[in-house]
């Protein structure tokens, strides 16, 4: 099994990865932290297609080779999306929950357009580790983004973004101050947080023994082959968990919380 250090230096990577493309969760990670909070991620969110050569596995690989093991799935039945989530022994480390668009359910011209991407990807990409943040293989137009978005986000926004983390998570347990979901929720709004009001600003109950929010991805300029278009990002997430009756903190994930925490990247929604 890989090193703890390299384990370290492989999330690091990716955190940087993330943050240069969300500088909204940076500056929320400073923010909480000059306010005396000590950050420790929830999970890590990656997003892929279920082509045989780029299904959840070609993702999870990176993680389960660190010790992860596989803990359960989820099924998003409008949005034709099917997803996993792993876990590690050592709780301190973030739980990764990879999703992917279930290609025999969209329409030809979704199942065209990825396999031509997937073709432009190489093996050895596939089997690097960076994979998972190495963003995208292909040649990208705007106007392609456009059609794909409208008949699914999820897939308009792998399309132009490729292989990265679609977001960190802030472990609400382990905050001092502000570790009711409604209390952090409220100083990130008045900082001037836009979060996803999707389902309402809170997803979840305590009775289901998880609650979300999420900030909404904002729009950053992208490169195309037709141009330079701002479309919606990455998004910080924030996860509050209870105890099950056996006195430990629930670990999975409630699909239908799950399905409008997607929602963070619409374009429509902001």
């Amino acid at each position: 099994m890989a090193s703890e250090s390299n384990f370290t230096n492989f999330m690091e990577r990716m955190w940087a990865d993330y943050i240069k493309m969300t500088p909204q969760a940076l500056q929320i990670y400073n923010l909480l932290q000059q306010n005396g909070e000590t950050i420790i991620n929830d999970h890590i969110a990656l997003r892929t297609f279920n082509h045989p050569r780029l299904g959840i596995k070609s993702l999870a690989q990176h993680f389960t080779k660190y010790g992860y093991k596989e803990s359960g799935e989820y099924f998003f039945v409008e949005k034709k999306l099917y997803a996993k989530h792993y876990q590690h022994e050592n709780k301190e480390y973030p739980k990764i929950f990879i999703s992917e668009l279930e290609l025999q359910k969209v329409s030809p011209l979704i199942q065209e357009i990825v396999s031509n991407c997937v073709n432009q990807i190489s093996d050895a990409a596939i089997q690097d580790e960076n994979f998972v943040f190495s963003g995208r293989h292909w040649i990208c137009q705007h106007s392609v983004y456009e059609k794909l978005a409208k008949e699914s986000e999820y897939a308009s926004w792998v399309y132009a973004y490729g292989f990265r983390p679609n977001h960190f998570t802030v472990n609400i347990n382990v905050l001092k101050n502000f570790s009711d979901i409604l209390k952090l929720n409220n100083f990130l709004k008045q900082q001037g947080t836009k979060l996803n009001a999707s389902g309402g600003e809170v997803k979840g109950t305590p009775q289901e023994l998880l609650e979300q929010s999420s900030t909404m991805a904002a729009e950053i300029p992208v490169q195309f082959a037709d141009g330079i278009y701002n479309i919606p990002g990455c998004y910080y997430e924030f996860a509050k968990r209870y105890p099950m009756t056996n006195g430990e903190l629930y670990q999975g994930f409630i699909a239908k919380s799950a399905d409008k925490i997607f929602e963070s990247t619409n374009k429509n929604s902001m």
